[in-house]
């Protein structure tokens, strides 16, 4: 795999090339930013202004995918890509289909040369992306962003969330990037790949982690949202949750029947053997078979999400930018390659 190299520092400001093969010089690199947005009309005009900010030395578009907001986020993306002076391209769902379906139709809508997933709502700060392009250009095909604090939430979220990457990282039959969520800079051919799965059980992070593609990480204040509440409530963090550990490996969940009968058979015959059957014996036997019945029937359910073969969003609308007010590299370059 071939991995842009750079020639210039990027605080220095100057556009560092990428070389075509075939051409007689080489082109500046595109940088596309995928914002996943559900009723974020609250802060979205800041996060736009930190992004121009923290962008200006960078040759970049901005994709915002409005996840069946009911609020005014639609309005605000369309006008941002009237208005913004930049290269914003909006998408809107038909509704709400949740935050990794809005994640993965960014990622197909993006063109740049590589891909920064991030929330719409300030909790990754736009400033760490120049770190993430340098580790980029200097050959990492992924760039993660990890916690290293997480601002503005309870303790409960911190510690459930702790728990749960590491418990993923055991479940997994692939290394996972621990306390890093979707924030992350996608090469290219990751980006291709990802987008050509056919999972219906959508987990991002999972599917990245699986490809096996080199990763490195930088660490970031996850910073308190900028405005509004959060949408992702219990229920879709345990959706979300079941869907890293179902999609991560296949065959431990599975196995779990097994070894709760094993456990149940070894505890039955001890009981037996000492005498001590109690009536709670019964109960336990009971609770080990619905655990198990119920790890079957989540991968039944997932095997009938697989064979519906529905797709995981329905575009409803979509803004195009206005190449005669951008005027910029990047407008150019999604002019020719539409």
């Amino acid at each position: 795999m071939a991995c842009p190299a750079t020639s210039h520092p990027i605080a220095g400001g100057d556009l560092i090339a990428i070389d075509q093969p075939g051409a007689g010089r080489p082109r500046p690199f595109l940088i596309s930013i995928v914002l996943p947005c559900y009723n974020e009309d609250q802060v979205l005009a800041r996060t736009s202004e930190r992004l121009t900010r923290a962008l200006h030395d960078l040759p970049h578009e901005i994709v915002y995918v409005d996840d069946g907001s009911t609020d005014g986020t639609w309005p605000l993306i369309q006008k941002l890509a009237e208005t913004s002076g930049q290269v914003v391209r909006g998408v809107r769902f038909s509704r709400n289909f949740g935050h990794q379906a809005a994640a993965l139709a960014g990622l197909r809508e993006a063109v740049g040369d590589a891909v920064v997933l991030m929330d719409a709502d300030l909790q990754d700060p736009p400033e760490v992306i120049g770190r993430m392009a340098e580790q980029w250009l200097q050959g990492w095909p992924i760039v993660s962003a990890r916690r290293a604090t997480r601002h503005g939430e309870t303790a409960f979220k911190k510690s459930t969330a702790y728990l749960y990457y590491r418990l993923l990282a055991c479940l997994n039959d692939q290394p996972v990037a621990l306390d890093t969520g979707d924030f992350r800079l996608l090469d290219r051919k990751v980006v291709d790949l990802v987008t050509s799965f056919g999972d219906k059980e959508l987990f991002l992070r999972g599917a990245i982690s699986w490809t096996g593609f080199p990763e490195t990480s930088i660490s970031f204040e996850r910073e308190a949202r900028g405005g509004g509440t959060t949408k992702y409530t219990l229920r879709k963090m345990l959706a979300l949750s079941r869907a890293g550990v179902l999609t991560g490996s296949a065959a431990l969940p599975l196995r779990v029947p097994t070894y709760l009968g094993a456990a149940s058979l070894v505890g039955a015959g001890a009981a037996l053997a000492f005498g001590r059957i109690r009536p709670a014996a019964p109960l336990a036997a009971f609770g080990a078979q619905s655990l198990a019945a119920g790890v079957l029937g989540e991968y039944m359910l997932g095997v009938f999400r697989q064979v519906q073969d529905r797709p995981h969003y329905l575009v409803m609308e979509r803004t195009e930018p206005d190449h005669a007010s951008a005027g910029t590299e990047p407008a150019a370059r999604l002019k020719e390659l539409a």
